[in-house]
């Protein structure tokens, strides 16, 4: 089955064409503005990519009510609808690409294939809040993670490089990007991970705080008067890398500790200090770790984010090797020779598990239009 994986962003849209056996035969990438999608331009690029037969679309959230990926019907677009402000910047987006793509090729399947669902068969221990019991129940408040799908891939493919069977392995995957979070997965699957209920919490991100303490937002309410709204913006769009640099780009950032801007440098080092940390929990939720992979834009391409990461992580076992890590080859050991635990950079195929999704879900749906190779 070929399947058309569409991951619309709130400034990007990326569209991929990948074949059964996990090939891809088309990639391209968009800038878009505001999330609105150039249809024209989508229309143009669709009609050149020939049998599509589904199309799965990242979906970041799911909500209380999905918790595995689902095919796409005018009751799931209405759910999603109402949900959006749990992830303002990307599920009106996803929105935006579900409705185009509908109008395109109304007789091709879709599925909402979430982000959302890698994590929702975590313990309850690691998705459970110690807020009142009527919030819980009331209102679906629980830790959900995201990036559910590099993850998943991330440490699929690291079994993969290393010869060892899924099973077998506590992985630390670092998806770091303009949004950015880790994900502890044993045995192929997520036992913890550090955004919650939305992709706001845990790590510094480009223009997201991660986690902050709830208690400095009341008080910023009830004494200097910043409404919601205010709040939102600066904790999504105004916080992280930008509140601390003046900039979300982190080779930037990288640039200006090179000519001494003390503003950056303290940028990168709470950026690491939380990164650091984090890893370490994720370990922890383990019991153990035995490989740590970095992925995602900045896990790819920051040697020095890298480096930092693991020069505060020797006590777990991981050391990387200075010239692999500043010479990278796609999907590489860089680990030091003698490094107890080895460390992985693997590059970021969501695309490819996305459209994995896409086949199990329209298999089970037994639909006589979607029969998987």
């Amino acid at each position: 089955m070929r399947v058309l994986v569409l991951n619309a962003g709130s400034s990007s849209l990326k569209l991929s064409l990948i074949d059964s056996d996990d090939r891809v035969l088309v990639d391209r990438g968009f800038e878009v503005a505001e999330g609105r999608l150039d249809e024209s331009q989508l229309a143009t690029t669709l009609h050149a990519m020939e049998g599509v037969e589904a199309i799965g679309h990242r979906v970041v959230h799911g909500g209380p009510r999905y918790r595995t990926s689902v095919r796409i019907d005018p009751e799931v677009v209405r759910y999603l609808v109402t949900i959006s402000d749990l992830a303002p910047l990307h599920l009106p987006a996803a929105l935006s690409g579900i409705s185009a793509t509908r109008e395109l090729l109304p007789r091709v399947p879709g599925v909402a294939c979430l982000d959302t669902a890698f994590h929702a068969r975590m313990p309850e221990a690691a998705s459970t809040y110690a807020v009142p019991q009527e919030w819980r129940e009331r209102f679906g408040i629980l830790r959900y993670g995201f990036h559910g799908f590099s993850h998943a891939y991330a440490a699929r493919r690291a079994a993969e490089i290393l010869h060892r069977p899924p099973t077998e392995l506590r992985v630390v995957t670092c998806h770091l990007g303009a949004g950015a979070s880790l994900a502890a997965v044993r045995a192929g699957r997520s036992v913890d991970t550090t955004m919650g209920f939305t992709p706001l919490e845990g790590l510094v991100m480009a223009t997201r705080s991660g986690t902050v303490d709830p208690g400095m937002l009341l008080w910023l309410q009830r004494h200097a008067g910043i409404a919601e709204p205010a709040l939102t913006e600066a904790l999504d769009r105004q916080g992280g890398l930008q509140a601390l640099a003046g900039t979300s780009d982190m080779r930037e950032i990288l640039k200006r500790i090179a000519d001494g801007d003390e503003r950056a440098e303290l940028a990168f080092d709470v950026y690491i200090h939380r990164l650091r940390a984090l890893i370490a929990s994720m370990a922890a939720a383990m019991n153990g770790l035995d490989v740590l992979v970095f992925t995602g834009g900045v896990g790819e391409n920051s040697a020095p984010v890298r480096a930092a990461a693991v020069a505060g992580l020797r006590f777990l076992g991981l050391e990387i090797g200075p010239t692999l890590n500043a010479n990278l080859r796609a999907d590489s050991d860089i680990s030091a020779p003698g490094a107890q635990v080895p460390t992985l950079v693997v590059k970021a195929r969501e695309d490819v598990e996305v459209a994995r999704e896409v086949r199990r879900v329209l298999s089970a749906s037994n639909d006589p239009k979607a029969i998987v190779s």
